[in-house]
C-alpha cells in the first residue's frame, strides 16, 4: 500500500511539473508574440504625409499587439542618417523593420544586412534595388503620374507647354510619378511639350526657387505639375507671389492641410492623393502575417486618386484627406 501511494505521488508530481512547464512555455510564447517590436523608418519626418503613415502604423500595432518604434531622418535627402538609423535597429535585433528607402540604391546594403540577420523587412512608399524584402506597400506612383497627365491634357485641350517641379534624383516613388506624367503626355497628348524640369530636393524653399527659375525662363508656360508635397508647396508659393493663381493651371501631388486649403482657394486645379494612413497600417499588418508564420502579399497597392475642388465636400474624400493622427 505504501509503495502504491509513493508511486501515485511521484506520478502526480511529475504530471504537475509537466503542466507547469507547458504553461510557462505557452505564456512565454504569448509574451514573445505580444512583445514584438517593429521599427518604422520613414524617408523624413518634416511632411504631414509621414505623420499619417506613423498614425496608421500605430493603429495596426495596437490591433496586432506590436510595438511600433518610429525613427527617421529630419529631411528626405539625408541618406546617411537613414542608413545609420536602420543599422542601429539591426544591431538591436528588432523583430521587423519597415523602411521607406530615401534612395533606391543607397539603401540596398542595410536591407540586405537586415535580411541576412533574420529580420524581416517590409518596404513601403518607395522601392529599392533588391529582392530581400517580404512585402512592398505603396501607391501605384506611375498611375498617379498618369492621372496628373490626363488632367493636364484635359485642362490644356491637348496643346501647350508644361513644366515639372520634380522631387529628388534616385527617389523611386517620385521618379515613377514623373515618368507616368511625362510618358502619358508624350503618348496621349503629343502636342503638349514638357519644356522644363528641375528637382526641388524635397525642400520647400528649394522647390519655390526652382519654380521661380522655370517661370522666369519660360514666360509662355501653360501648366505645372509638382510631384510631391514639398514641390507642390513650393510651386503654389511661386504662383501666389507672381499673381498667377487661376491663370496657370497647377496639378500637385499629396494633400497636407496647406495643400488642401490651396486647392479650395483655386491655387491648384487638382491634387493627386495617396493614402499614407493605409500605407502605414498595411505595412504593419503584413509584418503581423510574417510573425504568424504566413506569407504576406508581395505587393500591396495602397491606392491613389485625383481630387478636385468640388470633391472636397465628399465624405469619402474627407476620410482620405484627413485620417486620424493618433500616436
Amino acid at each position: 500500500m505504501v509503495s502504491t501511494r509513493l508511486t501515485l505521488t511521484k506520478r502526480l508530481t511529475g504530471l504537475f511539473a509537466l503542466t507547469v512547464t507547458a504553461a510557462i512555455a505557452i505564456l512565454a510564447g504569448c509574451s514573445k508574440q505580444q512583445g514584438r517590436v517593429v521599427a518604422v523608418v520613414p524617408k523624413g519626418q518634416a511632411h504631414v504625409f509621414w505623420q499619417a503613415v506613423h498614425s496608421g502604423a500605430v493603429k495596426a500595432g495596437k490591433e496586432f499587439n506590436i510595438t511600433i518604434e518610429w525613427n527617421g531622418p529630419a529631411n528626405e535627402v539625408e541618406y546617411s542618417q537613414q542608413i545609420e538609423i536602420v543599422e542601429n535597429f539591426i544591431n538591436r535585433h528588432v523583430d521587423g523593420i519597415m523602411l521607406a528607402p530615401s534612395e533606391r540604391k543607397a539603401m540596398v546594403g542595410v536591407i540586405d544586412k537586415a535580411s541576412k540577420a533574420g529580420i524581416p523587412v517590409v518596404i513601403f512608399d518607395s522601392g529599392a534595388d533588391t529582392e530581400n524584402y517580404a512585402s512592398f506597400v505603396a501607391t501605384d506612383n506611375y498611375a498617379g503620374g498618369v492621372l496628373a497627365a490626363k488632367r493636364m491634357g484635359e485642362l490644356l485641350h491637348g496643346k501647350g507647354q508644361v513644366a515639372v517641379i520634380a522631387t529628388i534624383p534616385g527617389g523611386a516613388s517620385t521618379l515613377a510619378r514623373e515618368a507616368g506624367f511625362e510618358e502619358t503626355l508624350a503618348k496621349e497628348f503629343p502636342e503638349i511639350k514638357v519644356v522644363a524640369k528641375q528637382f526641388g530636393m524635397a525642400d520647400y524653399a528649394r522647390s519655390l526657387q526652382v519654380t521661380e527659375d522655370i517661370l522666369t525662363a519660360n514666360p509662355g508656360l501653360n501648366g505645372l505639375f509638382a510631384s510631391n508635397e514639398s514641390s507642390s508647396v513650393g510651386a503654389a508659393q511661386a504662383l501666389k507671389a507672381r499673381s498667377l493663381v487661376g491663370k496657370l493651371p497647377l496639378v500637385g501631388f499629396d494633400a497636407s492641410p496647406a495643400l488642401q486649403e490651396d486647392l479650395k482657394n483655386g491655387v491648384f486645379d487638382s491634387l493627386v492623393v495617396q493614402n499614407p494612413y493605409k500605407m502605414g497600417y498595411e505595412g504593419v499588418k503584413a509584418m503581423s502575417e510574417i510573425f504568424a508564420g504566413r506569407k504576406p502579399a508581395r505587393h500591396i497597392d495602397s491606392g491613389v486618386a485625383l481630387v478636385k475642388k468640388d470633391d472636397l465636400s465628399k465624405p469619402d474624400v474627407q476620410a482620405l484627406l484627413n485620417p486620424p493622427l493618433v500616436f
